[in-house]
C-alpha cells in the first residue's frame, strides 16, 4: 500500500514536468514548421508559467529573428547569455545579430578589455569557482613535491608549476567575481526604439545644448541611477561602452 502511495505521488510530481516538456515540444515543432508567431508564444508563455533558463531565451532571441525583429533577438541573446556566459549558441548569435544591425562593438573601450571580458564570459562564475580551486589544490601539491621529494628535477616542477597555478588559482577566483558581479548587478539594458536623442538632464531635452548623443536600435548600455517623478515620469542615467553618460526615458530600454 505505501509503495502504491508513493508511486501515486511521483506521478503526480512528474506531471507538470510532463506538461512543461510538451509545451517546449510544441513550440519546436511550430518553430521547425516556419510558424514563428505560434512558436514564440508557447516559448514565452513557458518563460512565464514554469521559469526561464539559458536554452529558452535563446530559442526566443531565434524565434524573434525570425521574425525580422532584431532588437528583441539582441536582448533575449543578451538575457540568455547572462543567465549562462558559457552558452555558444546565444554568444555567436548575437555577435551575428548584432552584425547584421551594424552595432558597435560594446564590451569595452579597448581591444585589450573586449578581449578579456568576451574570454572570461565564456564560463559561469561556478565553472570559474571550480577551476579556481583545482589550480589552487594543484598549487599546494606542487608545495609538497618541492618540500618533500629529494629529486631535484622533481622539486624544480614542484616550485615553478606550483608558481604558476597559484597565479592561475588567483586569476581563476578573479573572474569568478567578475561573471558572478556581471550577473547579479542588473545594470544591463537595451536601446529599444530606432533612434533615441539622450539628455543631458532627467528630462526631454528642452533645445540643443540638452541634447547629448544619439544612440541606435540594439545599443546596449548600463544604468548607473535613475530618477522618477509624477510629471517627467521615470529616467535613467546610462553609460555607454565608451564611457559617455546621459540621460534616457526608462520607456526607451528594456533591461536585461
Amino acid at each position: 500500500m505505501k509503495q502504491i502511495i508513493i508511486t501515486i505521488i511521483l506521478a503526480v510530481l512528474a506531471l507538470p514536468l510532463a506538461a512543461n516538456n510538451a509545451n517546449i515540444d510544441k513550440a519546436n515543432q511550430a518553430y521547425k514548421q516556419e510558424l514563428y508567431n505560434e512558436a514564440l508564444k508557447l516559448y514565452l508563455q513557458e518563460a512565464k508559467e514554469t521559469g526561464v533558463s539559458s536554452a529558452l531565451y535563446c530559442n526566443i532571441g531565434d524565434t524573434y529573428y525570425r521574425l525580422k525583429d532584431n532588437v528583441h533577438a539582441v536582448l533575449y541573446y543578451e538575457r540568455a547569455l547572462l543567465l549562462d556566459p558559457s552558452n555558444s549558441d546565444a554568444r555567436f548569435n548575437l555577435e551575428f545579430v548584432r552584425g547584421k544591425m551594424q552595432l558597435p562593438d560594446d564590451a569595452g573601450d579597448s581591444w585589450f578589455s573586449n578581449w578579456v571580458d568576451q574570454t572570461v564570459s565564456r564560463f559561469s562564475s561556478n565553472t570559474w569557482a571550480i577551476i579556481a580551486i583545482i589550480t589552487f589544490l594543484l598549487f599546494l601539491a606542487g608545495v609538497a613535491v618541492y618540500m618533500f621529494m629529494d629529486n631535484v628535477l622533481m622539486r624544480k616542477i614542484g616550485f615553478f608549476g606550483g608558481a604558476l597555478l597559484l597565479v592561475a588559482s588567483i586569476l581563476a577566483n578573479l573572474a569568478t567575481f567578475h561573471v558572478y558581479h556581471k550577473a547579479t548587478d542588473g545594470n544591463g539594458a537595451i536601446v529599444m526604439p530606432e533612434s533615441v536623442t539622450l539628455s543631458t538632464a532627467p528630462r526631454e531635452p528642452r533645445d540643443k545644448e540638452e541634447e547629448a548623443f544619439q544612440l541606435q536600435q540594439g545599443t546596449r548600455v548600463e544604468i548607473v541611477d535613475s530618477i522618477a517623478d509624477k510629471t517627467r515620469g521615470k529616467w535613467l542615467q546610462v553609460s555607454t561602452s565608451g564611457g559617455h553618460k546621459a540621460w534616457i526615458n526608462a520607456k526607451d530600454v528594456e533591461v536585461i
